[in-house]
């Protein structure tokens, strides 16, 4: 098969490199990743390129009809890393940025598949990455749910001491779990008793109802849920 690149090949291939990183890039736009649009066409677009210049090297410069056509596109995949280590941040116990670095790298590998006039695969790799970070996202959120460290304040509307008894038993129908307790008791001056809950939390849980479930009770006057880090 005749792999002479033409201007038109050149064009055509930065093309469809631009409109993959495009597609990939908007879905990592929409939730607001470090890496979005722009730096996903980018990159696409470069390794289309580098891709391309492999391959037309070799074809254009007669004392190096051996060469390696694979040699610069080689150095793309150690060169990615760069940027998805950037894309990779670290807030206290949990790491963000590991899909979107998997998806720098995973368009750096469809723009040189392109560059390199494997059209299928490229369509093939686009549509299984668009299906992993579209469709498998929300199904391993309910099958694997995340489980968040929150922090619970409860006020009561009076100074006694708290029937902490009966909170624990709504958490156990709400699937979660306390890990530490504090209670601040009140006194007769008008400041009120608050208690305060650490507690483990699955993403699946719906807030408004805990609150609700909690504030049912007639001794309680605020609920206050905030993430702890």
């Amino acid at each position: 098969m005749n792999q002479t690149i033409t201007e038109l090949d050149i064009v055509i291939r930065l093309c469809l490199g631009f409109l993959a990183g495009g597609i990939i890039g908007f879905e990592r736009s929409s939730r607001r990743q470090v890496a979005g649009l722009r730096t996903h066409i980018l990159i696409a677009v470069g390794a289309t390129c580098l891709t391309l210049l492999s391959i037309w090297i070799p074809q254009n410069y007669f004392d190096m009809k051996n060469g390696d056509p694979g040699r610069i596109a080689a150095q793309v995949v150690s060169g990615i890393g760069f940027l998805g280590a950037g894309a990779i941040i670290r807030l206290g116990n949990d790491v963000k940025g590991l899909t979107t670095a998997a998806s720098l790298w995973l368009v750096a590998a469809i723009g040189m598949t392109i560059g390199a006039g494997l059209y299928i695969a490229a369509l093939a790799a686009e549509i299984l990455a668009l299906i992993t970070l579209m469709t498998l996202n929300r199904l391993e959120r309910k099958i694997f749910p995340d489980i968040r460290n929150k922090l619970l304040e409860i006020q009561y509307n009076h100074s006694s001491e708290p029937d902490t008894e009966t909170i624990l038993e709504t958490f156990k129908k709400f699937s979660i779990k306390s890990k530490s307790l504090n209670v601040n008791l009140g006194n007769f001056t008008g400041k009120k008793t608050k208690v305060s809950f650490l507690i483990s939390i699955l993403d699946t849980v719906d807030i408004s109802k805990l609150a609700n479930a909690l504030k049912s009770f007639a001794d309680i006057e605020r609920v206050e849920i905030r993430e702890k880090f």
